[in-house]
């Protein structure tokens, strides 16, 4: 018998890029990855939030971290990338610039997150890791879509859903 340690349990996380940055965010909340379709907008809503669509019968907010972390004006072409992760009971989408690969790591190889001044709200950072001379910036995307400032959790979801529904 193989007795496992704590800080050899490898946690998977699949990566992706931001701008010039990889992030990566644990693949236990990735549902699917697809192709970035017509969305449609809602009222009011913030310049991140790019709308809602229709996967499957459930209707997922889909929101552009590009805009949202890296305050860029994004392109949308047949390269763009929506990862549709599940928080909670909620499906969110997540438009990133692409989708890189998927990296295991142990407890000692994640280091704490600094409290640095990036464009990235250091509070959804749930660590750092070195892979191959590059860090990896990894997401609490839990933290992230809970969020009061996404609000797509809880009673800001609720009115969202409500928006959707009078514009059916």
């Amino acid at each position: 018998m193989t007795v496992q340690t704590d800080n050899e349990v490898r946690y998977e996380f699949l990566t992706f890029a931001l701008g010039e940055e990889i992030y990566g965010m644990d693949i236990m909340q990735v549902k699917e990855i697809r192709g970035y379709e017509a969305v449609t907008r809602i009222a009011n809503a913030p310049p991140f939030i790019k709308g809602v669509i229709n996967l499957r019968g459930e209707v997922v907010p889909i929101v552009d971290l590009r805009i949202k972390f890296l305050d860029a004006t994004p392109v949308y072409n047949e390269f763009t990338i929506v990862i549709v992760v599940q928080v909670h009971d909620r499906l969110v989408g997540m438009v990133v610039d692409g989708v890189s690969d998927v990296i295991g790591l142990t407890r000692d190889e994640i280091k704490p997150s600094p409290d640095f001044g990036v464009a990235f709200d250091s509070r959804f950072l749930s660590g750092l890791a070195s892979q191959e001379e590059q860090m990896i910036i990894l997401v609490n995307i839990e933290a992230l879509i809970s969020s009061n400032e996404l609000g797509l959790i809880g009673e800001d979801a609720a009115a969202l859903k409500e928006a959707v529904d009078s514009q059916v």
